[in-house]
């Protein structure tokens, strides 16, 4: 466990993601728990970017459409939030995706509509 990419950075994320899931439990859409979750991050003082336009590039040239992650936090993780049955393969590409446009090594997805907090650590 001591070789945990910024360790220290994803217990805070999700001790973070923990209070907002006790607190509103599941059932919610996304922006609900990305609303709560903006505000824990504020209060525990956890640096982050919400929604952070990503260009994205193919052959050298931008194209029209742009993703957003959810949230950027400490400069260097990616955090996909969901609301939904299970954590899917698909997710888990969308945040890498998000992880290699920003050359970011960590993302974390969590997922919001279990009884119990449901996160994955995506590695790049």
């Amino acid at each position: 466990m001591d070789n945990l990419v910024f360790k220290e950075e994803s217990y805070a994320i999700i001790g973070a993601a923990m209070e907002v899931h006790n607190q509103l439990g599941c059932g919610f859409i996304e922006k609900v728990y990305q609303d709560a979750l903006e505000i824990e991050f504020g209060l525990k003082g956890i640096p982050y970017n919400r929604e952070k336009h990503l260009p994205i590039l193919y052959k050298g040239q931008q194209i029209k459409h742009d993703y957003y992650a959810d949230f950027i936090c400490f400069d260097k993780i990616v955090i996909e939030c969901k609301a939904v049955s299970e954590i899917l393969d698909i997710h888990k590409a969308q945040t890498l995706n998000y992880m290699k446009i920003n050359n970011l090594k960590l993302g974390i997805i969590i997922n919001f509509s279990q009884q119990s907090l449901e996160y994955k650590r995506i590695i790049n």
